[in-house]
């Protein structure tokens, strides 16, 4: 494994414009912290974001994690072109003829897969903790330490996100246009999606219940959306007659299925390499 990881980080290391990626990408995650700096001070109105709750425990890792989770994409653009970069520098070939398996081909990208995930997981950990012993109401280390299945939803969510970029990149070869084809993925789902919900099964559930085994819907449904777990908009939910009461927990069905997706596109990239003559 540790060589296996070696070889990668030596590509990566030579590669510039994964460099530039991956700086952002982590900078855009420590930027969270900039959240707290929001003011509004308008005449009589006074408003601080960090005082609404946002980074109060435990309330910080299911907001946090839910946030930084659309900074994916930048780290998505570097595993597709290392992907791309294998055919169009050749060493993929090389690699193989210098004794690599085609196996330990993949693996490698899968291992490096992992490490951003479980890297990106660790530096949220670590933000989170930081901002939430600044701000938060609740430091009692049962409350601190509590929902932390958010940062495993996090950590499978980017697992299943890199993985489907892994193998789309082995499938196009071509980075732009393996993200294009990701894109269009999503918007295809989404499309179909909606038109089923609102359309074909209109007033039930038949078609969440579908649609959960979908990609993109499935790592969405990790982690879901925060906002209306505030004490303010549940407040102003209620003077309007809407009930927020939801299920915001991660449920060990739906790891499971985005851990299937990650079994699916591995094997998938292991599968199309075989295939193909190089």
């Amino acid at each position: 494994m540790l060589r296996l990881l070696s070889i990668e980080f030596h590509k990566l290391k030579n590669s510039r414009a994964s460099k530039i990626l991956i700086i952002t990408y982590f900078t855009l995650l420590t930027s969270i912290a900039l959240i707290a700096a929001i003011k509004f001070d308008i005449g009589p109105i006074k408003f601080h974001l960090a005082e609404q709750g946002i980074f109060n425990f435990p309330y910080i890792w299911h907001f946090n994690t839910f946030i930084t989770a659309f900074f994916k994409f930048f780290l998505l653009l570097v595993i597709v072109s290392m992907v791309a970069n294998e055919y169009s520098n050749k060493t993929l070939k090389q690699n193989l003829i210098d004794g690599l398996s085609k196996k330990e081909f993949i693996l490698s990208k899968f291992y490096t897969v992992v490490i951003f995930a479980f890297v990106s997981t660790i530096f949220v950990f670590v933000i989170s903790l930081i901002l939430g012993l600044i701000y938060s109401d609740f430091n009692e280390f049962s409350i601190i330490f509590s929902d932390l299945e958010y940062l495993l939803a996090f950590f499978v969510k980017l697992l299943g996100f890199f993985s489907f970029g892994l193998f789309v990149g082995m499938l196009i070869k071509r980075s732009a246009f393996a993200v294009g084809a990701m894109l269009i993925w999503f918007i295809v789902e989404s499309i179909s999606y909606n038109v089923f919900k609102w359309n074909v099964f209109k007033d039930t559930d038949i078609a969440d219940n579908i649609y959960q085994f979908a990609p993109f819907h499935a790592m969405w449904n990790l982690i879901d959306e925060p906002f209306s777990r505030l004490n303010a908009v549940k407040t102003l939910a209620s003077q309007v007659g809407e009930d927020l009461s939801y299920d915001y927990s991660v449920h060990w069905y739906e790891i499971a299925i985005v851990l299937g997706w990650v079994f699916i596109f591995i094997y998938s990239s292991y599968w199309l390499l075989k295939k193909r003559d190089l």
